[in-house]
């Protein structure tokens, strides 16, 4: 239990979340958030710069776990769950935001790019609630966030495998909802339209002010955005919210 004055204060205080593709981008404010937010966060990427979250983030090791972690190994999954249980004692929170994007239609898109995209965005969601899932129950609950897109729920021609494992996470989200209900662990989707992150560095300014144009609100989105529904969700505040979709992409989606 988190202990200080302002604790109550604070919307995850005496939690332990992990966070998925943490280094950058949407992975990175969430961290940033949870633990101002006062979460104890075992934060994770592919990339090693993520051993470098606890100084960027200006976290003591005793609140901060960074872990280079490849989301689609077992195994590597069973070692950050001991690492998280080891260091916290328990895991209440998961975050599965490690994605990679693809830009190929349904005839360029390789056997090999299918299999590669649906992996990383798809596979490491269900590998991750297999794993957290057995503690979350023997602590009474937990909450689970995937990270999906507003390309689980509406068609671009253009991003096959990308948006086919997205539309997995929306509807893998949902099974496990119904599935852990009684357990008390909630599960439930985020699906951001387009947001200003690491991951669109490449894009064309034609294909940006495409997609701006097709925004309501007329501009990306902020990382820091998608992250606060995100913290709405993995807290208390969110306690009769399962197997929801939220969507977080400037009104992209309600035309």
């Amino acid at each position: 239990m988190a202990k200080g004055g302002d604790a109550f204060l604070k919307r995850l205080a005496g939690k332990v979340a992990i966070i998925t593709g943490a280094a950058r981008g949407q992975g990175y404010e969430a961290a940033r958030l949870f633990a101002s937010e006062g979460a104890a966060i075992v934060v994770t990427d592919i990339l090693s710069e993520v051993l470098e979250l606890p100084n960027r983030l200006g976290l003591a090791e005793d609140v901060c776990l960074p872990l280079v972690h490849d989301v689609t190994d077992e195994l590597a999954w069973k070692s950050v769950i001991d690492a998280a249980v080891a260091k916290f004692e328990s895991v209440d929170i998961l975050v599965n935001n490690a994605g990679v994007t693809s830009r190929t239609g349904v005839e360029a898109t390789s056997a090999a790019e299918w299999s590669r995209v649906m992996d990383i965005n798809a596979k490491s969601v269900l590998l991750g609630m297999q794993s957290v899932v057995p503690i979350m129950r023997e602590h009474g609950g937990g909450s689970i966030v995937n990270i999906s897109s507003i390309y689980a729920l509406v068609g671009s021609g253009a991003s096959a495998a990308y948006q086919a494992s997205k539309a997995a996470v929306h509807l893998l989200t949902k099974t496990a909802a119904v599935e852990y209900a009684k357990a008390n662990i909630r599960v439930n989707s985020v699906h951001p339209g387009i947001i200003d992150t690491p991951m669109i560095a490449n894009m064309t300014e034609d294909r940006y002010q495409i997609l701006v144009s097709g925004t309501p609100m007329g501009r990306l989105g902020k990382p820091e955005e998608v992250a606060k529904g995100v913290l709405f969700l993995a807290s208390d505040d969110a306690s009769y919210i399962t197997g929801a979709e939220l969507v977080i992409d400037g009104g992209y989606t309600a035309h």
